[in-house]
């Protein structure tokens, strides 16, 4: 299992070429992408026959069931401490003066 907390820099290549690299792994069976800055969890789960399932969860009250280990985690609680508000929108350019 590998489970990543994705960055605002690294998002696009985290979701795509290193996810792609991770699934050549013949013992890799299951993956969690965690956004940073909102709350949505992108849950992918290989299956016997060696297709990709996605789950996606968005909602604080949902349980993260896990595939590969016997655990659940509400988003609540992987959550718990994250100030969103600190978190840069995205987009958003600084500019130095």
């Amino acid at each position: 299992m590998i489970v990543e907390v994705l960055s605002k820099s690294t998002k696009g290549y985290d979701k795509e070429d290193k996810f792609q690299a991770y699934r050549t792994i013949p013992s890799f069976q299951e993956c969690l992408l965690i956004d940073q800055t909102r709350i949505h969890v992108e849950q992918f789960s290989k299956t016997r026959k060696k297709q990709w399932n996605l789950r996606e969860y968005n909602e604080e009250d949902e349980a993260i069931a896990f595939v590969t280990v016997p655990f659940e985690i509400t988003l609540q609680d992987l959550y718990d401490k994250v100030n969103f508000e600190l978190a840069e929108p995205e987009g958003k350019i600084e500019s130095v003066e």
